[in-house]
């Protein structure tokens, strides 16, 4: 019992202290950037993250407040799934996924949203293509999806949140997805 309220307190403490030093800094697993456009999306799981992904490529033409387009959003929420099974290229330092990272995490958890700067890309991730291919690039990330689904193996530390387990994991790509996908919607 007292493991779990010591826990509640770390993440307390943690979440009032580094966590708004870490914002004005800017280094978290990105800050937010302004937008005149936010859909505010929130999925609790990758399938309702596809749900959207599919009603958004169907449609003939995407409003977006993004500064990357479609296919490069695509691209990048894929490499990140992707990272999650493979490793990611330039991880923060161990202490910072420990107490910074991972009370970011439970902070978007416990919002259920994420918040982060989504003209950032991954730490040392290849450089996204600026006319990459909408259809590749879709395919790529539903395969991404797919393929985290029927991961069984164990999952590599995410590069600012630390070890997750599949669930946090899946949340966390969740909440991703929806951060980066609220900035495009149908035209009207």
């Amino acid at each position: 019992m007292h493991t779990n309220i010591d826990s509640r307190r770390r993440v307390i403490l943690i979440s009032t202290i580094a966590l708004p030093s870490s914002l004005a800094l800017g280094g978290l697993a990105g800050c937010q950037e302004g937008t005149t456009h936010d859909r505010s999306l929130s999925f609790a799981s990758l399938a309702e993250a596809e749900e959207e992904i599919a009603r958004l490529a169907q449609a003939t033409t995407l409003n977006s407040a993004a500064v990357w387009t479609w296919a490069q959003t695509l691209e990048h929420c894929a490499q990140s799934i992707e990272y999650s099974m493979s490793g990611f290229p330039q991880p923060k330092s161990k202490l910072f996924q420990a107490t910074v990272g991972a009370a970011a995490l439970e902070v978007f958890a416990w919002r259920g949203r994420m918040t982060h700067d989504r003209a950032e890309p991954i730490p040392g991730a290849p450089p996204i293509a600026v006319k990459a291919d909408p259809a590749v690039a879709l395919a790529r990330l539903r395969a991404s999806i797919t393929r985290f689904q029927a991961w069984s193996e164990a999952l590599q530390p995410h590069f600012a949140y630390g070890v997750l387990d599949k669930k946090q994991y899946e949340l966390a790509h969740a909440m991703h997805l929806a951060n980066h996908l609220s900035q495009f919607g149908p035209a009207t």
